[in-house]
């Protein structure tokens, strides 16, 4: 996993020099930028594996600049890892929501980061991949491959953590999970996640699907099961969903 190029976006130049220093020292290639917009330029003429990102940004701030990795095709493949003073829990579901791959809280130990950079591109490698095959469940049409998820034949634009977590409660319906177990099937074990960021995410989820979000049900105690009439985890595509999709 060496030699990776790694994006550092910090305005504080010591920080800069503590990072770049020590990155090279575990084997990665560091560049760094000090604003959001020249961040989203260099990550438009350079290929990188991983983006450090500042919340804290002059102008553009480190949530901005995530947002508008994710939202762009090309710059999607990027991970991210937020990178600030700001451990406030509202900040991290943020983060988190926006499809950042860690959070590291200043002050931090240099090796602790590298350590963290390793690991989730270790997990973007061995990542789980979508089944090829379309699903639908009660009335939620998912594509995989297409990312586009459907409710009620409507189009549902969901963020890349969204997308994953519906994906993997519609794929066993009527099955229960705890926060944890969830969390563990789309990100890995490593993900830093609190009980509170997860039920962010599921409230998102149902508020997007509509009438359709009722199929996501709260197990008390426990944590979350997508509901099925039939309970049965062979789900098929129907003909108008396909047609929806297709004229997308």
């Amino acid at each position: 996993m060496s030699r990776e190029k790694i994006l550092i976006v910090e305005d504080d130049k010591d920080i800069i020099e503590l990072l770049r220093y020590n990155l090279v020292k575990e084997g990665f290639l560091p560049t760094a930028v000090t604003t959001g917009e020249k961040a989203l330029m260099r990550l438009e003429d350079e290929p990188y594996a991983l983006a450090l990102i500042d919340i804290m940004l002059p102008g553009m701030d480190g949530l901005d600049v995530c947002r508008r990795i994710k939202e762009d095709e090309k710059l999607r493949p990027v991970s991210v890892i937020m990178l600030t003073a700001k451990g406030e829990e509202s900040d991290i579901v943020a983060g988190l929501e926006l499809g950042a791959d860690d959070y590291i809280v200043k002050p931090f130990s240099p090796k602790v980061v590298a350590a963290r950079i390793r690991t989730v591109l270790r997990r973007k490698r061995a990542q789980w991949t979508f089944e090829e095959k379309p699903l639908q469940v009660e009335n939620i049409y998912i594509h995989p491959g297409k990312r586009e998820v459907f409710a009620e034949e409507r189009r549902i634009e969901l963020t890349n953590l969204e997308f994953m977590v519906l994906y993997f409660l519609a794929k066993k319906p009527g099955w229960v999970f705890s926060r944890y177990q969830i969390v563990d099937g789309v990100r890995g074990n490593a993900y830093p996640v609190t009980e509170r960021s997860v039920d962010v995410l599921i409230v998102s989820l149902r508020r997007k699907l509509g009438a359709s979000g009722r199929c996501i049900e709260t197990v008390r105690g426990v944590g979350y099961r997508f509901r099925s009439e039939t309970g049965d985890e062979d789900v098929s595509v129907s003909r108008d969903m396909e047609k929806a999709a297709a004229h997308s």
